[in-house]
Formats: structure tokens, C-alpha cells, sequence
């Protein structure tokens, strides 16, 4: 379930190129494809997720993986750009359903310390998308074109249904779920928005995976075009990216234990921003290093990058159990809705590692400010495990 999303994203990545050129259209045009994703996916979150506080757990990911299959089967026929971009943004809806259960399962059965050495290791997850997914998808469109993509994609979501039917348990207790109306729902989330520390937790990782998509969108470009990398070494580059973020994601595990989330994420933020200044310098400076150069900073955001969304997202989580698939869709419409916008700002200035360095300085600079404008070291609840 968690991986749903970033296979969804990540595998037709290297056909960005042929789709801009099918349907005549700007770069910009074909990463829109993405942006409308991630939109779908900030949309679907606030529906779905007191959805699952209310009726469970198991059916709003069955209906959003069905969602997903068919608008994957609608994209293998899509005639023109703004169809494609329409059922793309049905697909987000779809990644919604199981991302947000996934996390709202995970505030089910655990809390603080132990949430977030859980939520590390399904980075691992996450992270195994950008390893896999764009090579698998550049062998596929290589075969049999781009459309082929997605109906491995529509394959992926027929498994994942069949998986989730059948070893998915409800972990909501039916004695746990919230009234079923349109005012438990919207006063649910005034609750929440009272809340001053959970809003600034829910908004620091959005800015991570904002962070994660401005490579996510950008690099296609920047390591083909810019340095000449061919479609057969890009996917190497790219999935090295994707082990910067799984390895920040595991050191957080192992150290969030004896640390704990708030030191780590008083640390990782920081040093983000450090990185960021150092890759704007070095962009300035006539790429200096080449591209090894540009690429270790970059590398270094996506690791610590790895470590704030954990960290932040246990602590958002651990405030309101009693709303977890509320709280949980707060934190992922901050996740897609913030990577969205910041996936149509990055095709609007271009693919240039000196525009990378300016988007992720000014993310690293806006979770430093949300950090010191809220309350996030402050005393926390105390949340009893359920």
C-alpha cells in the first residue's frame, strides 16, 4: 500500500520525453502529469481518511486500488494531453486510499518512538520504487511504448487488491469509529486545525517530499539533457537517489530509539538547508565538480530528507490517535498538495541544478521557519497505546 504511490509516479519517468513529444506538448507540459498525481492524491487523502475513521479500514483502500486499475486500463487509450492529465489525476485519488490507511493503520497499532522506527522502515519501501520502478519502466516502454507502462501498473494494482482482500485485518475496532456525517467530519478537522503543533508537523513533511519530488521531476532533464547521461544510465543516477533517501530513512530507525524524532529532526533540518547553500554555490560557480559535484549535495538532501518525514509524521500521528485517519490525511494533503505546487514551480523555471538549489533552499528555509514559529519542542500529550 505505501509503495502504491511512488510505483504509480516513479515507473514511467523516463518516458516523460516521448510523452511531451506524442502529444506535442512542453516539458512542462508532460510534468504536469505528475502534478495532477499528486493533486488527486492531496484531494482524495481529506476525503478518504475520515472515511476510514468512520467505516474502517479495509473498504476506502479496496475502492481507491479499484479507482486506480481503471483509470491505469482509461490511460492505455488516452487520445490526447488533458484526458491523460484528468485520469492521472483520478489515479491520485486511488494512491490516496492506500497511502492514507497505510499510515492510519500504523497510528492504530503504535505510537511516538515506535511509530516512527515503523514509519523508517517503510521508507525502505518507498524507496525501493526509485530503484525499481524507472528501470522496469524504461525496459517496458522500450519494448512496447509508454502506454505498456501502465498497464503493469493496472497489473500491480489487480495484485495489490487481491492482497489487501485477503491479508489486510480491520484494525479499527468498530467500538472506535466516529459518527457517520458530514459535521463529525468537518468538525474532526477543526479540531485538528486548532491544534498549532500538529499543523506545523503535518506541513515539515510535505516540504521533505517536496524536497524529493524537485529531484523526482527534474532530473530526467537535468541528467540527460544537461550532462548528456543516456536513458540507459539515468535509471543507475536516479536509483541512487532513491538509496540516499532509504539509507536517511534506516540510520533514523536506528538512532530515533535512543535519540528519539524531536533531536533528529532538530538536526536534519538544519543540515538540509546547509546542503542546499552548498549546491547553489557550486551551480554558481560554473558547475564545479561536474556532475559527481552537484550530485553529492543533491544526494545529501535526499538522505536527510529521509530522516524529517518519519520523524515529523510520528510526532504529527502521536497527537491525535483518536482521529487517526483524519490526522493521517492532514499529513498526506500536506505531502502532495506541497510536492504538487512544487513540482509545477520546478517546470516553470526549468531543469537546472542551479533552480534545484534555489527550490531546495527555499524548502529547507521554510521547515526551519515552521519549526521555530510552532511549538514542536514544547511538552506533547501523553498518547496511551491503544
Amino acid at each position: 500500500m505505501t509503495a502504491l504511490g511512488a510505483v504509480a509516479g516513479d515507473i514511467y519517468l523516463p518516458s516523460l520525453p516521448q510523452i511531451a513529444a506524442d502529444f506535442a506538448t512542453t516539458e512542462g507540459g508532460a510534468q504536469a502529469t505528475v502534478s495532477f498525481t499528486m493533486l488527486g492524491g492531496a484531494i482524495g487523502q481529506l476525503l478518504i481518511g475520515p472515511i476510514s475513521d468512520m467505516v474502517g479500514r479495509r473498504r476506502p483502500v479496496l475502492a481507491g486500488v479499484a479507482l486506480l486499475i481503471a483509470a491505469s486500463v482509461g490511460i492505455m487509450l488516452a487520445p490526447s494531453l488533458w484526458v491523460l492529465l484528468l485520469l492521472r489525476l483520478i489515479q491520485g485519488v486511488g494512491n490516496a486510499a492506500a497511502a492514507v490507511v497505510a499510515l492510519a493503520v500504523v497510528r492504530d497499532l503504535y505510537t511516538g518512538t515506535r511509530a516512527a522506527r515503523l514509519i523508517s522502515r517503510l521508507m525502505l519501501v518507498i524507496g525501493a520504487a526509485p530503484l525499481l520502478a524507472p528501470t522496469l519502466g524504461s525496459l517496458i516502454g522500450a519494448w512496447a511504448g509508454w502506454r505498456a507502462t501502465f498497464a503493469f501498473l493496472a497489473a500491480f494494482g489487480v495484485w495489490l487488491w487481491l492482497f489487501v482482500y485477503f491479508k489486510l485485518p480491520d484494525t479499527l475496532a468498530p467500538e472506535r469509529r466516529g459518527a457517520r456525517s458530514v459535521r463529525s467530519l468537518t468538525r474532526g478537522y477543526a479540531g485538528l486545525g486548532r491544534d498549532r503543533t500538529f499543523v506545523a508537523l503535518a506541513v515539515v513533511p510535505g516540504l521533505g517530499q517536496a524536497a524529493l519530488m524537485a529531484w523526482v521531476v527534474s532530473s530526467p532533464f537535468l541528467v540527460m539533457e544537461t550532462y548528456g547521461l543516456s536513458p540507459a544510465i539515468f535509471p543507475i543516477v536516479f536509483a541512487a537517489g532513491g538509496i540516499c533517501l532509504v539509507g536517511g530513512a534506516q540510520v533514523n530507525a536506528g538512532l530515533v530509539r535512543r535519540l528519539g524524532p524531536r533531536r533528529l529532526l532538530a538536526f536534519a533540518i538544519p543540515a538540509s538547508l546547509v546542503c542546499a547553500a552548498v549546491l547553489l554555490l557550486l551551480t554558481l560557480l560554473g558547475r564545479l565538480g561536474g556532475l559527481t559535484g552537484v550530485l553529492i549535495p543533491t544526494f545529501a538532501i535526499l538522505l536527510l530528507s529521509g530522516m524529517v518525514g518519519p520523524n515529523a509524521s510520528a510526532m504529527a500521528m502521536s497527537r491525535h490517535g483518536e482521529a487517526a485517519g483524519s490526522a493521517a490525511a492532514v499529513v498526506g494533503f500536506g505531502q502532495a498538495s506541497i510536492a504538487a505546487v512544487m513540482t509545477a514551480v520546478v517546470g516553470v523555471i526549468g531543469g537546472q541544478f542551479g533552480a534545484a538549489a534555489i527550490v531546495f533552499g527555499a524548502i529547507g528555509l521554510a521547515q526551519a521557519i515552521v519549526v521555530a514559529g510552532a511549538k514542536i519542542y514544547g511538552p506533547q500529550p501523553p498518547t496511551p497505546l491503544p
